[in-house]
């Protein structure tokens, strides 16, 4: 787990010397397993975001914002009774665990001073906060744990609060060279020393341990008896060293395009192929490499439903497309078929009731060198005349025919239905809050998918969608749709005839529209909205091809599916999408 005791040592520090001594101005829970503080410190106002999921637990100052869910928890309800206004006195780490303690004074419900604990414990799948008193008697607990959860500690509102049970591990904070030296000589000459590090330290991630192995030996999967013991004390030593003196440097490791690693040091043992960056803040770090997860965890707990009606959709017409495909193949022999009737019935003259098979004089074939007519052996239904046996073939040649004629309309109906879950599983990756599902929902239940939908019910108002907004280099207004509801919304409804719409080509994305009043933007600008909804697309790389027209030209076919259009005539630009710009032209 990346975000071990030294991650967490480093995150307190700076929220000691940020957050203490600010006031609690409002709690909120926008997710079940997540709490955010609301608070006004000397650099101003800070989010201290504590999340005890077993996905991404964490704790930290973060900038990014969430919906908050109309009706808050209890447990929320009853931070806010107890720590609204409230002051952050201290935050403290409990030895060289993953477990820290927020300390806060305010009032009590007679107006006396008291001291709340607000106890986070930051372990993986056994994540959890706890709130308690003066006393450490505990008063709220996100996740209770009782019995029937673990034999080993209780955490209940009622209950004295104990630390979780001790790994047996030495401090490496404490660690002395000595002590060190003493262990290394007894352990395993064929153990991997990352590996012994983490057997016999508490706190340490796999990541740092592996850059502890590397900073002696060059290599991250060392022997033991190919590394001294002193070579491993100095790389250990360093960087436990960091954490004694606060001189911390929050390292994050990305594959180029996505984050992989982060650490409280500098993660030297990646190379060169995984760039690294270095942030002045922890808070910020983990805002970068948790913010994809976080939406995607969501998306996954809140649209739940809507994934499980698109993913048995999507199974569903591509077995049945298949299906479909090798009848249209088996409809190729429609011609043998009636080849075979035309020749029973221009050689009746030499067939006979009862036979199985007969050699018939093709008529169609010339052999130029024996200067004869070719022949065709065809299968006979002995039980049959002659005529019967020619009606059967036409018989099958006529089905084969209309079925292939209802095949292929049949392909193109599922081939269709099929593009549009893609661009509803599209529109879902881009979910940003609770509206955009509903929208999706929605969306699906005009399409009738709501008898698939446990519970769902269409809203009685439809509501504007609220859409992406962005501003181009030189200040044109971009519209971009997150969902298909919104893109026919800003194509159809709201985009002037003369504004310029933007798609990517040949796969699912958002309608873009650049709104113009009139006037003919600069090339720039139109590379800014194309940029935009490359972006905003199932296309990846760079290069990528978008079509770009005027709305005038946009059509939407009669009785056709949300977000469905046809155009022709357009231009086609091709861009290689920047984040970071993109970002900074949102406005919204």
């Amino acid at each position: 787990m990346a975000f071990d005791a030294g991650m967490l040592a480093c995150v307190l520090d700076e929220i000691t010397r940020t957050g203490q001594g600010g006031r609690i101005e409002r709690v909120l829970q926008p997710e079940r397993d997540e709490i955010v503080l609301q608070m006004r410190t000397t650099e101003g106002g800070k989010r201290l975001l504590i999340n005890a999921g077993s996905n991404n637990p964490r704790i930290g100052f973060t900038e990014s914002q969430k919906e908050n869910p109309q009706q808050p928890p209890m447990f929320c309800m009853l931070l806010r009774k107890y720590l609204s206004g409230a002051k952050l006195a201290a935050v403290r780490q409990i030895g060289f665990e993953r477990v820290c303690e927020l300390v806060f004074e305010g009032r009590d419900e007679m107006g006396f001073d008291c001291t709340r604990y607000l106890i986070a414990e930051i372990m993986g799948k056994y994540s959890n906060l706890i709130f308690a008193d003066e006393n450490k008697k505990i008063l709220a607990v996100l996740k209770t744990v009782d019995f029937t959860t673990s034999s080993k500690r209780q955490v209940l509102p009622g209950m004295i609060y104990e630390l979780p049970p001790a790994q047996n591990k030495c401090d490496p904070v404490t660690e002395t060279a000595e002590g060190f030296a003493g262990a290394y000589a007894e352990a395993d000459p064929e153990q991997r020393t990352d590996r012994w590090i983490l057997e016999r330290y508490m706190g340490i991630s796999a990541a740092v341990a592996r850059e502890m192995a590397y900073r002696a030996t060059h290599f991250t999967d060392t022997p033991i008896k190919y590394c001294t013991a002193t070579e491993l004390w100095s790389a250990f030593d360093a960087i436990m060293g960091a954490v004694r003196t606060g001189d911390y440097c929050p390292t994050l490791v990305t594959d180029g395009a996505k984050p992989i690693e982060y650490a409280f040091v500098s993660l030297t043992h990646y190379g060169a192929d995984m760039p690294r960056e270095e942030f002045e803040s922890a808070g910020k770090l983990l805002d970068v490499f948790f913010a994809t997860r976080d939406r995607e965890n969501r998306i996954k707990q809140r649209a739940a439903d809507v994934l499980s009606l698109l993913t048995h959709g999507e199974s569903r017409i591509t077995k049945k497309l298949e299906a479909q495909r090798a009848e249209l193949a088996e409809c190729e022999q429609a011609e043998k078929y009636k080849k075979y009737g035309d020749l029973i019935m221009g050689n009746l003259y030499c067939l006979e009731k009862g036979m199985t098979r007969a050699e018939l004089v093709d008529y169609e074939e010339w052999d130029e060198q024996s200067g004869s007519y070719g022949t065709c052996i065809v299968e006979l239904d002995e039980r049959l005349t002659p005529v019967a046996n020619g009606q059967k073939y036409f018989k099958k040649y006529t089905k084969l025919r209309n079925a292939k004629v209802e095949l292929t309309r049949q392909i193109e109906l599922g081939e269709n239905e099929l593009a549009y879950l893609y661009t509803v599983f599209d529109a879902l990756t881009r979910a940003e809050t609770q509206a955009d599902l509903d929208e999706i929902r929605e969306e699906l239940y005009r399409f009738g998918y709501a008898s698939r939908m446990k519970g769902y019910a269409a809203p009685k108002k439809n509501k504007n969608p609220v859409v992406m907004q962005f501003t181009t280099t030189n200040g044109y207004r971009v519209l971009c749709g997150k969902n298909n509801v919104q893109n026919e919304y800003i194509t159809h409804k709201v985009a002037d005839r003369n504004d310029w719409w933007f798609h990517v080509k040949g796969m699912p994305g958002s309608h873009v529209v650049m709104m113009c009043d009139g006037e003919e933007p600069p090339a720039e600008d139109f590379t800014d909205a194309a940029e935009i909804a490359a972006f905003h697309s199932k296309a990846t790389g760079e290069n990528i091809a978008v079509d770009y027209i005027q709305v005038r030209h946009v059509k939407k076919p009669p009785a056709a599916k949300p977000g469905l259009v046809i155009y022709h005539t357009n231009w086609t630009a091709y861009v290689t999408p920047d984040e970071e710009k993109i970002k900074r032209m949102r406005n919204k």
